[in-house]
This record gives C-alpha cells, structure tokens and sequence, in this order.
C-alpha cells in the first residue's frame, strides 16, 4: 500500500494545503478518504487499469466539495462511491444542476452504494463505525494483503475510533484543533487525543491530518501539533498535501 495525502486542510483551502482527501494504492484497487479539493489531484497519481472506490465519512462540504471535478477524470474501470445510510439522496442531489454536471451525466460508470452489514463485493476489506461529530460520521478500516489503514476525521475522541484504528498499520486521525483546545459542540481531535487513540488501539504510526484552516495558519504550526502528539505517540507525523507513506 501507498498512502498519499492530496488533501490536508479542514473547513478551506489556504496556502497549507487543500481540503481533505486520502489516496491509498493498491495492488487491485485505488481507495480514496474523502473528497475535499485535494481530489482534483487525482488523476496524478492513478492509472486506468484499476477500479477506483471512494470512501465518505459525511457530507460536510469541505469533504465532498472536490467532487466538482468528477468531469474532469477518466475512470475506465468505474467509480464506486461508498457513502454512510441515508447520504446517497443528498450526494445525488448535489452532484447535479444546478450545481454540477450529474452524476449520470459523466463519462464513465458511477455506483453510489450505502453502507449496509452485507457483503459489498470489495477487493479489500472493509469496516466502519460511526464517530463522535456534530453531523452523522463515518470512520473506516481498509484492509489488504495483511495491511491496513484506518481513517477517523471529524470526530472527538470516542472508544469508536480506538476500535478502528485496533492494530493498524496506520491510523490516519484529523487535528482540528490545538494542544488542549476542545469544544464539545463541536466534537474534533487535539494532538494529545489523537496521540492517545493511537496509543491505545496499538497502531503503528499516526499521521495528523485535517488541520482546521482558522487554527493551522502555517505548516510551522503543524510541526507543533506533531511534536505535542510525540510526547505521548513518538511514531507520529504531521501530514502535508503531497506526504507519501509506504506501508
């Protein structure tokens, strides 16, 4: 697997980053986390002979806002869009006129699935929980060939996350906020907290990502995140848009 961050700002684009979006390549398939504008990189990194799934938590607009330039791509093998229970009528909604071009309008085959306790038919395995956010969220597992990747973003801490990120290669977690800040209104992950998901659920690294635009101002910003995250998780580093880990 090749883990590569297109995407590592919350809420706007800044001169940090784009809004969230996760790459993972594999073998059989390329998994994507989220559709912020760091999507629009896609095609740089994919080729055309592997199905292309992407995997939503919500339908926050920093998440999904990238999917403007669905028309933009080729996807020869098809786009599967996996999305929680009760989010595929308001994805379908959006990507449509007025807005964009519709989702049945685009060049190539689109299947947007819900989440459901079934099988889905996937090359890799897949599991899910939902997290501690102020709108409905989805956290994900994704499991290949003996690795696996987990990705909480827009959550607080919650013993959900820590069961995702159970043994994990690498947990993904967003950083919302600075060391010590919380609100419980609005529900996201510090440093320490996300340090303290990783520790507890053993995984092996933690990437920090999903940096709240209004409070991560500078990439300096973000080396404090990640050395306030080391005292308690020393595996750990702070994502940038185009940081690559190969696990």
């Amino acid at each position: 697997m090749r883990v590569i961050f297109l995407g590592t700002n919350g809420w706007y684009d800044t001169a940090t980053g784009n809004t969230i979006c996760v790459l993972v390549k594999t073998e059989d398939a390329f998994i994507i986390f989220d559709a912020g504008n760091g999507f629009h990189k896609l095609d740089a990194y994919i080729t055309p002979d592997r199905p292309v799934y992407l995997l939503l938590s919500h339908m926050h607009l920093d998440h999904v806002e990238g999917l403007h330039a669905l028309n933009k791509f080729s996807f020869p093998k098809g786009l599967t869009i996996i999305t929680q229970s009760g989010s595929a009528t308001a994805l379908k909604r959006l990507i449509n006129r007025p807005y964009t071009v519709p989702l049945n309008k685009l060049p190539y085959a689109i299947k947007v699935i819900e989440l459901s306790a079934g099988s889905m038919g996937l090359p890799f395995r897949l599991a899910w929980r939902r997290l501690l956010h102020a709108s409905p969220c989805v956290g994900y597992r994704v499991s290949y060939k003996g690795k696996t990747v987990s990705y909480c973003t827009d959550t607080g801490y919650c013993r959900e996350a820590v069961q995702l990120a159970k043994n994990a290669d690498l947990l993904i977690a967003e950083c919302s906020y600075k060391s010590g800040q919380y609100n419980e209104k609005w529900p996201h992950l510090n440093p320490e907290e996300a340090a303290r998901v990783a520790k507890e659920s053993g995984a092996g690294r933690l990437a920090l990502t999903h940096f709240d635009a209004n409070i991560y101002r500078t990439l300096k910003q973000r080396k404090e995140a990640e050395a306030c995250a080391r005292k308690l998780f020393p595996n750990t580093f702070a994502a940038q848009d185009g940081t690559i880990a190969t696990l």
